[in-house]
């Protein structure tokens, strides 16, 4: 696919545009999640936190309250480089964050996340609330900051990839992620990833079909941003959230469903695209995992388990992996 010339000026980046028209073009549709994070959908994925359904914040709050001194044992003993992939607005990492200064730890902090917004916010929370912590932001997706994570130095990493972000990719893109991260980190370097596990599907389905609708809100919130920042005329009356959960392959779908037969155009694309009735768009993946999964995953890329660490309910795992000796 050429890429895309902009019509006119726009702040948005030619990926964002790019990556619109390479997923309607395809067949079946599909959105890319990662463009959820501006302004307005931070606000909406905060509030989808703290939803009493969205089990998962909470139960990995409860890991790192009760187990960080566990989670953390190597790290006192070094100084080293603490990463974090999607660091968001860095709630939970606060708790990890407080434990190692109250340890006296010596490290520094490099969150990176896609939306800058996220960044600035929690750059300056930490600049006012732990003014000893070294935040160094960095703003990107994953991919693009793998590749430079061997050039941050020559201290030891732990690298934190929380919040069931390992879910928003297929298996084997996980793999391929993970066997990435690998190549980027040294042998002995840490990795702490978060990964909801699969359980009584109504608990799932729940979380992310919420009765208050704030999930539906965060994913019709991107083609809001495509009229905004692409030009696109979407009637956000005429397309409906709906989600999915499989309990055999352990994956929940989000999809975009229009309403009817439509087209819209994007200005700044020249561009328009036509949508059947009931036509889906797939817009986001969560993958849940059993223990005997992730370990799986964990080999395959090239990571040997430390330990799991599971809230009192397992419905939750942070796993702690080791980067293999060659």
């Amino acid at each position: 696919m050429a890429t895309i010339e902009m019509k006119k000026e726009s702040a948005i980046s030619s990926d964002f545009a790019n990556d619109t028209v390479k997923g309607l073009e395809a067949s079946p549709k599909r959105l890319f999640s990662k463009y959820f994070y501006d302004k307005k959908g931070d606000k909406l994925f905060q509030d989808i936190m703290a939803m009493p359904e969205y089990y998962l914040t909470n139960c990995e709050f409860e890991i790192f309250e009760t187990q960080k001194a566990e989670i953390l044992e190597f790290a006192r003993h070094s100084d080293f480089d603490l990463i974090e992939l999607g660091a968001g607005d860095g709630t939970k990492t606060k708790v990890l964050l407080e434990y190692l200064v109250s340890q006296d730890a010596d490290f520094q902090y490099l969150p990176i996340d896609i939306s800058q917004n996220a960044l600035d916010g929690l750059e300056a929370d930490l600049n006012l609330t732990m003014p000893q912590v070294k935040v160094e932001p960095q703003q990107g997706d994953y991919f693009g900051v793998l590749k430079s994570l061997k050039n941050i130095g020559s201290r030891r990493k732990m690298v934190l990839f929380l919040g069931s972000n390992i879910g928003n990719f297929t298996k084997p893109e996980a793999e391929l992620f993970l066997k990435e991260m690998t190549n980027s980190l040294s042998p002995g370097d840490m990795v702490l990833i978060g990964s909801d596990l699969k359980k009584d599907p109504s608990i799932i389905q729940i979380a992310y079909d919420d009765p208050a609708g704030i999930t539906a809100a965060f994913n019709l919130n991107l083609l809001e941003r495509m009229n905004r920042e692409l030009g696109a005329n979407f009637d956000l009356n005429e397309f409906k959230h709906w989600e999915t959960y499989n309990p055999t392959t352990g994956e929940t779908k989000s999809h975009i469903i229009s309403k009817k037969a439509q087209t819209v155009h994007f200005d700044c694309l020249e561009r328009s695209f036509d949508f059947g009735a009931w036509e889906a768009i797939w817009v986001e993946l969560s993958q849940k995992y059993n223990l005997q999964e992730l370990e799986d995953l964990a080999d395959k890329s090239g990571f040997e388990v430390v330990q799991h660490f599971m809230d009192k309910k397992n419905y939750f795992c942070d796993t702690l992996w080791r980067v293999k000796s060659v």
